[in-house]
């Protein structure tokens, strides 16, 4: 028997295999575990996105630089989305011509429904479907109706997971606006 090929030497390899495997395995669930509980973002930097709109045309979050972003998750099936509808609207009407863009991401909804909601209320600002989830699972999103402000330099300073009143947006709007 050679030194390399010894019952002691394959002793040695197989537990350095095994307690590799080991260590990865553990890594892995970690790595899970914090991804589960890492919470949406409610403070600093905004997941960046691009959403392919409902009219044919694209919005890219990072091209916002320099404005004042609200970023609203919505579903037509979503009775308190229908309750903010026409506040979120009333709001964006105010504020468009002011450096404020108002974002909508239809999230886990038909085209033909979406489509219907948004001209049921009237809704002006670009809205397009979060295809796959995608733009829902970079927020952490769990439900609908989720709303971001996300300030001039791109970062998230409110997450608001319930129906927002007009009052209460123009609230969080106005102070970003004056940095």
């Amino acid at each position: 028997m050679s030194a390399q090929n010894t019952p002691q030497t394959r002793t040695s390899r197989t537990t350095i295999i095994i307690f590799v495997l080991v260590l990865l395995f553990i890594g892995l669930l970690a790595a899970g575990l914090l991804m589960r509980h890492k919470g949406r973002p409610e403070k600093g930097p905004a997941p960046d996105f691009t959403l392919q709109l409902f009219d044919g045309g694209t919005i890219r979050l990072s091209d916002l630089r320099g404005k004042v972003v609200v970023v609203n998750f919505w579903a037509s099936w979503c009775q308190p989305c229908k309750d903010e509808a026409r506040d979120l609207e009333e709001v964006w009407q105010k504020y468009k011509d002011r450096d404020v863009v108002f974002i909508g991401i239809n999230w886990s909804d038909t085209e033909s429904k979406a489509r219907a909601y948004l001209k049921a209320y009237g809704i002006t600002y670009p809205n397009g479907p979060d295809l796959g989830r995608r733009i829902g699972q970079k927020y952490r999103i769990r439900g609908v109706p989720e709303t971001f402000i996300i300030d001039k330099q791109g970062n998230v300073r409110a997450a608001i997971i319930r129906p927002m009143s007009a009052d209460e947006l123009i609230g969080y709007i106005e102070p970003l606006l004056g940095e």
